[in-house]
């Protein structure tokens, strides 16, 4: 994908964002699919995750995955996006985030290592996925969701990881 492609395929994500609408149907699809305490950990999330989630989990299942824990996994992937306390990367910062690391992947580095105030939201993303996988667990999921979050968040690659991060990098 060249830089202006990019550019506008990110300006569409960030105004698919600002209306994200999480439809009837998908909540009892979420009902159904998630147990209840991992239910809480998905509505925790900002409204934009969670449909950045629910996209995750319907390209999996367009793609033919039937995989109960890899589909639970697709709709907990990003749960660690909210820390203990309840907050959330702001929307804003995702393009800040998103820009940094392919521009400026020190400062980036920097924003993370400091992580305190204004700069606290990139200290929150850099490990999201292994706080993803950390809830997961604490609410009782299946091993194998948490493994499936384990093996994602550390870059290892198996059929299931390599299906989640092909439907998170289409969404």
């Amino acid at each position: 994908m060249s830089s202006r492609q990019l550019w506008f395929y990110r300006v569409r994500q960030f105004i698919s964002a600002l209306v994200a609408i999480i439809h009837l149907e998908e909540r009892v699809l979420l009902v159904r699919v998630l147990s209840d305490p991992q239910l809480l950990l998905f509505e925790r999330m900002p409204r934009f995750v969670q449909r950045h989630s629910l996209d995750v989990y319907h390209t999996l299942v367009r793609a033919g995955h039937t995989n109960p824990y890899l589909l639970q996994a697709a709709l907990l992937h990003d749960c660690g996006k909210v820390d203990e306390e309840g907050r959330a990367i702001p929307l804003l910062y995702y393009g800040l985030i998103v820009v940094m690391q392919h521009y400026a992947p020190g400062l980036y580095e920097r924003a993370v290592c400091d992580g305190r105030g204004l700069l606290y939201p990139f200290a929150l993303h850099a490990c999201h996925e292994r706080r993803s996988v950390a809830y997961a667990e604490s609410v009782g999921s299946h091993p194998e969701v948490v493994q499936i979050l384990r093996d994602y968040a550390e870059r290892r690659t198996t059929p299931l990881t390599n299906a989640l991060r092909a439907a998170d990098d289409a969404n």
